[in-house]
């Protein structure tokens, strides 16, 4: 299928189905109704979980929606509606293998040390996101700091100066 095709059928649901289908990411050139219909946008997901990018705002704020995206493509997440940011179990399931999910995050995720953990496993610079309170938390700072040493720079000064912390380095 050729995205001059798409084009001129982009108002036309059973044929941007079909179109999604085979690639997610003409749900660009859907109109703007199909990429504001949640079965078009789901289908594209399915796909294509990049195509989140193009689903419609009032999509991007639909949980269901984000959590498709984010399972198969957790650096989708940037995507979602600024309420979803704060969603604990959005934010929770993308950290868990995209520790940069932690920069998406608002405040009061960033305070949260289950979330921050999860984020620090497997991007450990990223804890330069964390709340200063937990920057401070010397298991999150080790942790950080083993997987990646670059982390030592944002962790608080006083775990800087510990000794167990040092010998990481």
């Amino acid at each position: 299928m050729k995205a001059e095709e798409v084009i001129a059928h982009k108002e036309d649901k059973e044929f941007i189905l079909k179109a999604v289908k085979e690639n997610g990411k003409f749900l660009d050139l859907a109109s703007k109704e199909l990429q504001d219909d949640k079965e078009v946008v789901m289908t594209a997901l399915e796909q294509d979980a990049e195509a989140l990018e193009f689903a419609s705002e009032r999509l991007k704020n639909d949980k269901e929606v984000i959590i498709k995206g984010v399972k198969r493509a957790p650096w989708t997440v940037c995507y979602a509606s600024e309420e979803l940011k704060a969603d604990k179990e959005i934010i929770l399931e993308s950290c868990k293998t995209y520790g940069q999910a932690l920069y998406y995050a608002s405040k009061e995720l960033r305070e949260d040390r289950e979330v921050v953990k999860e984020a620090v496993k497997n991007k450990g610079i990223i804890i330069k996101y964390a709340s200063e309170e937990l920057r401070k938390d010397k298991e999150l700072a080790t942790i950080a700091v083993k997987q990646n040493k670059q982390a030592y720079h944002f962790i608080a000064h006083e775990l800087q100066q510990d000794e167990e912390i040092k010998a990481l380095l």
